[in-house]
């Protein structure tokens, strides 16, 4: 692992051109942010956030993920996440699946839910290592508080939008009942042999939740363009967050909202490229690649299927949608424990055929045999 500050993105990569929405203005009403984010809501999916107001909160999480990251594994283990869907805790490297061949992921997670953070010193679902624990009043919670802010001013927004009675998705995603909402603070090694190029670090997936609300430091992280199989990476800028639209908003909303592919992958595939250049991570490869993302889901027992009694603009999508294409028969605690739950790698390793099936359940909406 290299010291110091690591080189710049570099300008002569495919990345997607990401709508930079400014919070401050949605915040105020502005008219033409609130397009400006319809537009990137029912298009891509994703788009910067600038002026969001969360930075010193983001730097002291990546402190205290260092802090715990850096203890022993043993010790970690110790808070090792649950095989059977629950996602609080401690994620290995190499306990997911990337792919339907069972590719080992190559990044750790601390995982810490919403409702401890909130509830702290009362533990809702688990303990955290002490260097969660002892910054969970002081850099934690805060950083939950104003991500839950964030993500709820953009639901708001999105809400009216959508015709929606006043407060609908808010109310939906109240911290009264327990969610599965959650901040993870990510972290990749450099590999200490080259990587396979194309090799994901975290396999292609749509989010499960609602909103997504992602700060990186490091390139890495792909999208894929609607309607296309070409990825493209998105460039980390300074002070912008990326949000992103997760699997709930797109049933909630019959399609109208897109949760789109993504993945992070530290090596590119050179060959695709023309002409061949230095992509990222050529000149990073030797830093630790870190992110933190903050997680919106809704309340647990919420049934997960489009709002049509609640908008006539979502029941006319849900009625253009194919027949059951949203029906998921589902609450949201359920499609998330299910997702979860079918990318560990121990839980695919019964037999060859029962891997791919339970590589199968674990995809979400925008899911296709190839990308």
């Amino acid at each position: 692992m290299s010291d110091g500050t690591p080189p710049p993105f570099p300008d002569d990569v495919p990345t997607v051109p990401l709508l930079v929405i400014d919070y401050a203005l949605l915040r105020a009403g502005d008219e033409h942010e609130i397009d400006c984010l319809w537009k990137a809501a029912t298009e891509l999916g994703f788009w910067y956030l600038k002026n969001h107001g969360t930075d010193s909160e983001v730097d002291a999480m990546f402190e205290m993920g260092a802090h715990t990251m850096a203890l022993p594994l043993e010790e970690k283990m110790r808070f090792k996440r649950g095989d059977g869907g629950d996602s609080f805790g401690y994620k290995f490297a190499g306990s997911n699946a990337t792919d339907a061949s069972g590719a080992l992921d190559s990044v750790e997670h601390i995982i810490v839910s919403q409702d401890d953070a909130l509830a702290f010193p009362t533990v809702v679902h688990r303990r955290y290592p002490r260097t969660v624990e002892e910054r969970m009043n002081s850099v934690v919670r805060p950083f939950v508080r104003k991500s839950m802010e964030v993500n709820q001013t953009i639901m708001s927004v999105l809400n009216d939008r959508l015709g929606l009675p006043p407060g609908c998705l808010s109310e939906l995603h109240a911290p009264l009942e327990y969610s599965e909402s959650e901040a993870s603070c990510i972290k990749k090694t450099p590999a200490s042999t080259p990587e396979p190029p194309n090799k994901a670090a975290i396999g292609a997936h749509t989010d499960y939740g609602s909103l997504s609300f992602l700060h990186n430091r490091l390139g890495g992280l792909q999208f894929l363009l609607p309607g296309t199989d070409e990825w493209k990476y998105v460039k980390p800028m300074p002070g912008h967050a990326i949000c992103t639209i997760g699997d709930v908003m797109a049933i909630f909303s019959a399609g109208i909202f897109h949760s789109n592919l993504h993945r992070v992958v530290p090596e590119p595939d050179l060959a695709s490229w023309v002409p061949i250049c230095r992509p990222p991570p050529k000149a990073q490869a030797t830093f630790d690649r870190w992110s933190l993302v903050f997680f919106a889901c809704p309340k647990n027992s919420v049934s997960l299927a489009p709002l049509i009694k609640e908008s006539t603009l979502i029941a006319e999508a849900a009625a253009r949608a194919p027949e059951g294409r949203y029906a998921t028969g589902s609450t949201a605690g359920e499609w998330f424990r299910r997702r979860v739950q079918n990318q560990i790698i121990k839980n695919q390793r019964m037999r060859p055929v029962k891997g791919t099936e339970t590589w199968m359940a674990s995809r979400g909406t925008e899911h296709t045999e190839v990308y």
